[in-house]
């Protein structure tokens, strides 16, 4: 993607680009100017709701916009800084009315709702832990986290508690309260209606002295040899927010901005909360699910400058015939970014070709908190590459020995683990309740990221695939581990095996192989009784989409399913070395 393009079409919008010389950023930046962006609480410290929200109140954007939410069928909310000071403080009174205080884990099971921006912050303004999950997950992985994560409180919609938590309650008695968003009246003590005790509560909070390392969100990732860890993160995160938002969002105060990813996943935290108003701009947020030309008519009637969304979504986009430029007005749309999987290089042709700007790409994990490495707005596109580090992060290609020994690969183009060095304010401070798994992540002095890769001779790093297992589908994180268990609960199942299979539209799809007890036959009809038993356990979009009977799993002696084994034969790969293959 030639720079001189970039640079015609950055000035039709008469907006210079935060970040104009790379280099010289990258050698000049601190984290120390970056602290200097916010206010600070009066009584000490920093927290991520006040800087976000409250000192905008106060100041000079109190009465602009910060959340324009469009409701499925038509409704439309706007919240400028000052209501959300207001109800994010009417929430925090709420929690504390009722103990919950400083390291308490609140759950959120919503859609996109206002009262789940609200309550998030609202959340961290009372020095509690947000801790977001999504709204698809069935019974079984909501459970699994609320019991992992030492849930207190959680907030949800009457709706979702009944078909989804209702059933599992008796298993949590650590879960004092749950508040239901849309119910009139508490239905006891436990159950509240959230509505009546906003109602009630004061519109004033005094934010306690927050400390930068207190814990702030705790956010479930997905492994592919364990149930769900639990990422911890802290308020200093907030110190990447900003500076990706600066760097690479490129936000400046006029700009209307869109992220499309669900608070239930990392993106939709820290890009669909946090980083939109720590700089102060209007944050606009979609009830519904995806909808091509409804999506088109959002970038055109809300008149969307930056929009972060995901590969999948622009897969889907490209299927559809349309010329969006001709049959919308996108003319106020001027960087698009995109994050979740590596984008394919025809998706960045397919912006210019149809946008008329391309796409960048970047790349981060739920660990890292925020965005490491990314294509810039002011820089050449590379198309397939995932871009270079961002100013202050320091990332490399290394090869890890049988010793466990961390070499740094600094040939270009050989490929290696994908590695970062520690120290940046987002990095993820534990996996709760598993120090052990937490020591291993770090190796002579780096961070291993799981992800293969290479970087070429201009510091361009490109993707190539992941160290494990983890299943990538539609943007969401799925791991084999949690669905084979759900599997094995059906009276049929006695062994399943589940990897991603290679999807054109959603990345990977979820396919389970399993093998059978004695007494079943491998029939239709009970693939689909699986499939229809997967999808009421774990929810639409994390349960298997095709399940395939096999006689046996291919395991190791010691008795691991070989998932790579699977997947190599499934799509007719090399099966490599089976040497521990089970005889």
């Amino acid at each position: 993607m030639k720079k001189n393009w970039i640079e015609k079409n950055l000035t039709a919008f008469g907006i210079q680009p935060n970040l104009i010389d790379y280099s010289k950023e990258q050698t000049t930046f601190e984290w120390e100017k970056v602290a200097e962006q916010f206010d600070g609480l009066p009584c000490g410290g920093f927290n991520i709701a006040h800087e976000a929200i409250d000192r905008h109140a106060n100041g000079s954007l109190g009465a602009k916009t910060a959340l324009l939410w469009l409701g499925e069928n038509g409704e439309r909310k706007s919240f400028t800084f000052i209501d959300m000071k207001k109800q994010t403080a009417k929430f925090a009174n709420v929690l504390a009315s009722l103990g919950f205080g400083k390291g308490d884990r609140i759950f959120t099971l919503s859609t996109r709702l206002p009262e789940l921006y609200i309550s998030a912050l609202g959340i961290l303004k009372n020095r509690s832990v947000l801790c977001p999950l999504f709204s698809q997950f069935g019974p079984e992985p909501i459970l699994q986290r609320l019991v992992r994560g030492d849930a207190k409180a959680l907030i949800t919609t009457q709706a979702l508690f009944d078909k989804k938590v209702r059933p599992i309650l008796e298993q949590l008695p650590q879960l004092q309260t749950v508040f239901l968003i849309d119910a009139i009246d508490d239905e006891n003590h436990q159950i509240r209606s959230l509505k009546r005790l906003m109602d009630n509560a004061s519109d004033i909070y005094e934010i306690l002295p927050t400390d930068l390392e207190d814990m702030s969100i705790l956010h479930f990732t997905s492994g592919t040899t364990g149930m769900p860890k639990g990422v911890v993160h802290v308020h200093k995160a907030m110190y990447n927010h900003w500076s990706s938002g600066r760097y690479v969002l490129d936000l400046h105060p006029e700009d209307i901005y869109w992220c499309t990813a669900d608070p239930g996943w990392v993106t939709g935290t820290s890009y669909g909360i946090i980083t939109p108003w720590l700089h102060g701009v209007t944050n606009v947020v979609d009830e519904s699910e995806f909808d091509a030309l409804r999506w088109y008519r959002i970038l055109q009637n809300e008149k969307v400058s930056v929009w972060y969304t995901a590969p999948t979504a622009i897969r889907r986009l490209m299927r559809i015939d349309c010329e969006p430029t001709k049959e919308y007005d996108l003319s106020h749309l001027r960087l698009i970014q995109s994050v979740g999987e590596p984008l394919n290089p025809e998706a960045v042709v397919w912006g210019v070709e149809k946008l008329n700007m391309p796409i960048h790409d970047n790349w981060w994990q739920t660990e890292t908190g925020a965005m490491m490495i990314a294509n810039y707005l002011s820089q050449t596109i590379r198309p397939g590459s995932m871009g270079r580090p961002l100013p202050g992060i320091e990332a490399g290609i290394v090869h890890i020995s049988e010793d466990g020994t961390a070499t740094e690969i600094t040939e270009a183009g050989k490929e290696g683990e994908l590695a970062l060095k520690p120290g940046w304010p987002s990095m993820f401070r534990a996996y709760l309740h598993n120090d052990e798994k937490y020591a291993k992540s770090f190796v002579g002095g780096w961070y291993l990221s799981g992800d293969l890769a290479y970087k070429d001779e201009d510091g361009y790093y490109w993707f190539v695939g992941r160290s494990d297992d983890i299943i990538k589908t539609s943007g969401h994180m799925v791991g084999p581990f949690e669905v084979e268990s759900a599997l094995m609960e059906h009276p049929s199942v006695a062994e399943a095996g589940v990897i991603g299979k290679p999807d054109e539209l959603i990345g990977q799809l979820v396919k389970a192989f399993v093998s059978l007890k004695m007494g079943y036959e491998p029939t239709e009809e009970l693939r689909r009784e699986l499939i229809g038993f997967g999808r009421k356990r774990l929810g639409a979009a994390v349960a298997p989409k095709e399940i395939e009977f096999t006689q046996n799993l291919p395991k190791t002696r010691s008795g691991k399913i070989m998932r790579r084994l699977l997947k190599a034969r499934e799509m007719g790969l090399p099966e490599g070395d089976i040497s521990t293959l089970e005889d």
